[in-house]
């Protein structure tokens, strides 16, 4: 284990990614904040104290989007970093991706979210910049909603 400048021991931060396909598109959020600000990824967030993962990619499905949805499964687990310009890593995320059947609601960015819309999966990484695995993981997503 590493320690910070003030010795206190770093870990990686536990976030969820609320993954969700409606017929032949996937919800997707234009990120605010780092890692990845200005790249396109799926809302999601921090999973708070004492909080479950499928409960928390509700919370921040609805928080960012406005759309309602059921979270059903975990689907994948990546690393994020947040890596400052001299190369400081200030900060490492595990993003567990969690399958989320939709239920009601129209995107609508909210939060830190600067755009949410619905994508064509045909489309994804041909308009729009996208974070790192976020095709391959709404693929993986789109064979369970099949």
């Amino acid at each position: 284990m590493t320690a910070s400048a003030s010795g206190q021991p770093v870990r990686p931060i536990p976030a969820v990614l609320a993954v969700m396909v409606r017929g032949d598109e996937v919800l997707l959020i234009q990120r605010a904040n780092p890692p990845d600000a200005g790249l396109w990824g799926f809302p999601g967030g921090k999973v708070e104290f004492g909080e479950a993962l499928l409960r928390a990619a509700e919370r921040e499905l609805l928080e960012e989007t406005g759309v309602t949805g059921t979270a059903e499964q975990v689907i994948d687990a990546v690393d994020a970093y947040d890596i400052a310009d001299d190369g400081t890593l200030r900060a490492h995320f595990t993003l567990i991706a969690v399958h989320c059947r939709w239920q009601a609601g129209e995107p609508a960015a909210a939060d830190d979210a600067l755009d949410a819309r619905w994508v064509p999966l045909a489309e994804l990484g041909r308009t729009l910049v996208l974070s790192r695995d976020v095709a391959r993981i709404a693929r993986r997503a789109a064979s369970l909603t099949a």
